[in-house]
């Protein structure tokens, strides 16, 4: 770990790849030459010292699991969210979530049996966050994975079947309709009533936006920054093409095949603390029993 081996070694997790010579997620768990030290104050402390590294290793590998650090409660996740150094930014959208501590928040409150599905944090949102970081409290008996795919491998393999079309959406732009619930109901993964998530109406349509987007620091890669799958031809959502041409079904349907292809799954265990670039990677949520307790805050 060259300067950092003192307190982080790399480790492996189930589910992880090798994408572009990365390992996806970086895993890194305590040093076993380190003091011993654990907890989250100690892992706060760690990070709050490397933060320049940790932000890089964050960018070049698209997620960091911290694992093994003994992160307790959401005060120590709390302490280690502020330790990374990056800005708040509240959440926005109609996912239900309660306040927990400081900048933590539960993440999605929607019942645990239902699969939520892949995207990019407040993708619809004009300022969406940078990083999200989850803190699992209670691991599920069974599932329950925070699933997660780099954003830029969906759009290169989409771009090998289907160049043409990925040029045209991004040309011509998308738009996404929404019907939403008109009062907050956390028995729906979209709970939130469209007066409390956005303060507007029960209907509301989404501006102009783009298939793809390359974000400055990412290679020049382009990220599938789209909403396209989980919403097209659904109850409560629809995606066309902004002039309001229908996208094809099966295009669509393909879409979701890459992007499940390209996921990875990896186990929660008590105390991990997953670190996402929400400019890189799509994360959703397996279904499972309860208990489940994973919390959430977004940053800059």
């Amino acid at each position: 770990m060259g300067g950092d081996g003192e307190f982080f070694s790399v480790g492996e997790c189930d589910g992880q790849k090798t994408i572009d010579g990365e390992q996806v997620p970086l895993v890194l768990t305590p040093a076993s030459s380190g003091s011993g030290e654990r907890g989250g104050e100690a892992l706060a402390a760690a990070l709050r010292a490397r933060r320049e590294w940790v932000e890089a290793k964050v960018v070049s590998n698209s997620a960091v699991l911290l694992r093994g650090f003994g992160v307790r409660d959401a005060a120590e996740f709390d302490a280690v969210v502020g330790a990374l150094g990056w800005p708040d930014i509240r959440y926005v959208g109609p996912a239900p979530r309660t306040h927990v501590h400081g900048r933590v928040w539960t993440a999605n409150e929607g019942p645990l049996d239902e699969f939520i599905y892949y995207h990019h944090e407040m993708v619809l949102i004009k300022e969406f966050p940078g990083k999200v970081i989850l803190f699992c409290e209670v691991a599920p008996p069974e599932g329950g994975e925070t699933p997660f795919v780099p954003s830029f491998r969906v759009t290169e393999r989409v771009m090998e079947e289907f160049p043409e079309m990925v040029e045209e959406l991004d040309e011509k732009g998308l738009r996404y309709t929404f019907t939403a619930l008109s009062k907050n109901d956390t028995k729906s993964m979209r709970g939130r009533g469209w007066e409390d998530a956005f303060a507007t109406t029960d209907k509301a349509e989404a501006e102009k936006r783009k298939l793809t987007r390359v974000f400055p620091g990412r290679q020049g890669r382009r990220m599938w920054f789209n909403t396209v799958v989980g919403m097209h031809g659904k109850e409560l959502s629809s995606a066309t093409m902004a002039d309001g041409a229908e996208i094809p079904t099966a295009f669509v349907a393909r879409c979701g095949e890459i992007i499940e292809e390209e996921s990875i799954q990896f186990r929660w265990e008590v105390g991990d603390v997953l670190i996402l670039d929400n400019l890189a990677t799509l994360h959703g949520r397996r279904p499972s029993p309860p208990p489940r307790r994973v919390l959430v805050a977004t940053c800059k």
